[in-house]
């Protein structure tokens, strides 16, 4: 069933993204890091928007970790992490769910001091096992845990959210 279609995932983001500059405003540079591949393509999206909304300078990174393993393999970030020192980074995911894919891919700030970090979701899903607080929701769903939420992010002409 589609809960999310092209239009309302579009509208999404570009509000998503005028909150992250709204709550920014005092900003040079954003770093808007995606994890993995659909929260990367989020990221992108986020990103164009925040183009097209400032001059600021606005940084696209990706995260990437094994999100089945998350302690077992490397989290890395493609961006040198000591250049998110005294900047601000905003995590970005398709779907957060229990909150450990996110609570892992904060470990790549640990050895560096940014000055916040927050997190942005398309979907957030109230099933929180992780102390993560997500500062920018698209569609915040309460489903049952065997209920699956896939976000179709490409082509970028026909993207939705469904759930099964």
């Amino acid at each position: 069933m589609e809960v999310l279609g092209h239009y309302q995932v579009s509208h999404k983001t570009v509000r998503i993204a005028c909150e992250i500059l709204e709550n920014n405003l005092e900003e040079d540079e954003i770093i808007i890091a995606g994890i993995n591949n659909n929260g990367y393509r989020f990221a992108e999206m986020i990103a164009e928007n925040l183009q097209q909304l400032t001059d600021k300078k606005v940084v696209l990174t990706r995260i990437k970790l094994n999100p089945a393993f998350p302690v077992d393999h490397a989290v890395t970030l493609e961006y040198p992490a000591k250049n998110t020192n005294g900047k601000t980074v905003v995590v970005v995911d398709d779907v957060a769910n229990t909150g450990r894919t996110i609570f892992y891919a904060f470990k790549c700030f640990m050895d560096v001091l940014p000055k916040k970090v927050e997190v942005a979701v398309l979907v957030d899903r109230r099933h929180k096992q992780f102390p993560i607080k997500v500062d920018y929701v698209g569609l915040s769903l309460a489903t049952t845990l065997q209920e699956n939420i896939k976000a179709n992010l490409q082509p970028k002409d026909a993207m939705n959210v469904l759930i099964d």
